[in-house]
């Protein structure tokens, strides 16, 4: 098994970044984030054109190379094979799954591609398309999803339940709600505010990476 097969098959806490400016500065806070406890950091904005995306996302790229861990970009499979990532992010409205991963297939490499639900219909169909993850949610409201329902801790037990491949529990999930939301079943946790938000990515890592690890192994014994 490779190192980055071991990453994936591994990962705990996901970073999601939610880029508002074309501004470098936010590699000092990734850079923590992984080194605080983040296995895989995922190039998400809303906003900034494809020459700032790709300009940071070689950084990001740069900075996961160097410290063992996985890139991957939201929407966008060009974007994600341009960059040389390890796997895109896909939404309900994206590219359909199978022609997306028809062009990642030529990368030549082990690539991973993920699909957003919102309902277990969603789920199930993800799976038997042959996603390698799925996420859940959003499990709480939270701003980075305007107008987006929660799907709430019931989604996540469902899901947990039923599926075989990972999930991955994203949406308004931090420091005091994180518990709740392992309870339900979710092993891997997303976040976007929870990491970025605050001024101190390393901590904040720290603190979401520990309470995962602490579950985990109190659930083993």
């Amino acid at each position: 098994m490779s190192s980055k097969q071991r990453v994936f098959e591994d990962f705990r806490l996901y970073a999601v970044t939610d880029l508002r400016e074309d501004d470098l500065s936010v590699l000092a806070k990734i850079e923590a984030a992984y080194a605080g406890g983040v296995d895989i950091v995922q190039l998400r904005s809303k906003t900034l054109n494809d020459h700032a995306l790709y300009r940071i996302g070689r950084e990001i790229r740069a900075i996961s190379e160097r410290m063992g861990k996985l890139f991957f970009v939201n929407d966008r499979p060009d974007l994600a094979l341009a960059l040389k990532a390890d796997g895109v992010h896909l939404g309900q409205e994206d590219m359909p799954f199978q022609a997306a991963r028809a062009l990642c297939r030529g990368a030549g490499r082990r690539f991973w591609i993920g699909r957003s639900t919102h309902r277990i219909d969603q789920a199930l169909e993800a799976e038997s398309e042959g996603a390698d993850y799925v996420a859940v949610g959003p499990v709480f409201a939270t701003p980075t999803k305007p107008g987006r329902k929660a799907a709430g801790l019931e989604y996540v037990r469902e899901v947990s339940a039923q599926l075989k491949i990972p999930l991955v529990a994203i949406g308004g999930i931090d420091a005091t709600n994180i518990r709740q939301v392992l309870e339900a079943g979710a092993r891997r946790i997303a976040v976007v505010r929870a990491l970025f938000g605050g001024d101190d990515a390393y901590q904040a890592a720290q603190r979401l990476r520990s309470e995962i690890d602490q579950f985990q192994s109190l659930a083993t014994l």
